[in-house]
């Protein structure tokens, strides 16, 4: 990506942003990058705060590494998506010919609430029904619509003595774990019935990776989809590599842990599977994030079929308040996590950790930013009003921009 001068926002629109991501900096989050990502060229980029916010020390800088949380399924799903393009697999194959231990019979379950950790009601609609694991294929898991549920203690399964940084974690105590849900996956619904959002589909959905390509779910990201985007800060397990913490946004203190998470995976069953998981766990820049969005503007950047790419962003499932499609989160009449001003095709994607990624192509607008609001704690209220009121500002702000470009 290229900044070129002649296409930067005027100083005034710049100072807008500004002063909206400092508001965010003094109540939100410590420390962010934003990227806003225009017609292949980068209109605006900066970095806020600092990654010791107690003693001022380690500004962010625009290469600063943000755990990505949930944007790693994007990820995922353009490694397993590469797949399909080579005809190694297709949407609808069932999981079962890839994964045959998941070929069985389970009760319907409630599920459990990802945040507050406790049992939710079941649909009296399905109690006492059993769904058969075979019928799931691969486009539910793209889709949610696998009726697993969102979440599952896969650490609780044999205690939590997995405290220990994940990088450090046995790869025979992940294997373990892994094999447990594999055997016994928690489903709320039969498949297709409902949209859940489920990490525990994503979860699979990296397992099948590996067993499709005989490499490690970070060896083939690397080789598929990193390395041919020039994705050079965009990895698991950064203190694995020897990345220092002064490079990397620190996130929550963690009770379970003990100690305030810098460098390691803030998602619980990613640090459960040696921080390595299909649905959180990577680590990467504004820059590499913006640049993965980049693939699906450009018709697959190289790496996709175009027609599969474009399918990846076009609506698949709907119901009352959500659209999506593979992979990805679609403009919604009612809810939008950027608010109203974004098009009808825009297309992204939010991580728990404080991170988004949204795309215009109207416009061919990407917007990447990269926060560690879980640092001051778990209440999503404040990030998810300073989402929306700084996407609403920057459509306005792009549109008025582009009005006075020759």
């Amino acid at each position: 990506m290229r900044t070129l001068t002649e296409v930067q926002l005027t100083p005034a629109q710049q100072d807008a942003i500004d002063a909206i991501m400092k508001e965010g900096l003094a109540s939100v989050f410590p420390a962010a990058v934003l990227l806003i990502h225009q017609r292949g060229m980068t209109l605006f980029q900066r970095s806020y705060g600092w990654l010791d916010p107690v003693q001022k020390r380690w500004p962010t800088q625009e290469d600063t590494l943000f755990d990505l949380a949930s944007l790693t399924k994007l990820f995922t799903t353009t490694a397993f998506l590469t797949l399909v393009s080579a005809g190694r697999v297709s949407l609808d194959t069932p999981v079962a010919e890839v994964v045959p231990e998941f070929r069985s019979v389970h009760p319907i379950q409630p599920g459990i609430d990802p945040h507050a950790k406790t049992l939710l009601p079941p649909d009296p609609n399905y109690q006492g029904k059993r769904v058969d694991a075979g019928r799931v294929r691969f486009r539910h898991l793209l889709t949610h619509t696998s009726g697993l549920a969102a979440w599952e203690d896969l650490c609780g399964r044999e205690g939590k003595e997995a405290a220990i940084f994940p990088h450090r974690l046995p790869p025979e105590a992940r294997q373990r774990r892994l094999d447990a849900f594999l055997r016994a996956p928690r489903f709320v619904y039969p498949p297709g019935e409902r949209i859940l959002y489920s990490d525990l589909g994503f979860i699979l959905l990296g397992e099948v990776i590996e067993r499709l390509t005989g490499q490690r779910l970070p060896e083939y990201l690397a080789q598929a989809v990193c390395e041919p985007l020039g994705l050079a800060r965009t990895f698991f397990n950064p203190l694995a590599r020897g990345t220092p913490r002064e490079r990397i946004a620190p996130t929550e203190f963690c009770a379970w842990r003990g100690r305030r998470l810098w460098g390691e995976v803030h998602d619980e069953n990613a640090a459960c599977l040696g921080g390595v998981a299909g649905h959180a766990g990577l680590f990467a820049t504004a820059r590499d994030v913006a640049a993965l969005g980049r693939c699906y503007l450009d018709d697959g950047g190289g790496i996709l079929a175009p027609a599969l790419a474009a399918e990846a962003v076009s609506e698949q499932v709907r119901d009352e308040t959500q659209r999506r499609g593979l992979g990805w989160q679609l403009m919604s009449p009612q809810g939008s996590p950027v608010g109203g001003n974004f098009g009808p095709s825009s297309f992204g994607h939010t991580g728990f950790t404080g991170v988004s990624m949204w795309i215009d192509p109207h416009r061919e607008l990407i917007v990447a930013l990269l926060t560690n609001r879980v640092y001051h704690g778990r209440d999503g209220e404040a990030i998810s009003r300073f989402r929306v009121r700084l996407h609403e500002a920057i459509a306005s702000i792009v549109d008025d921009h582009s009005e006075t470009m020759p």
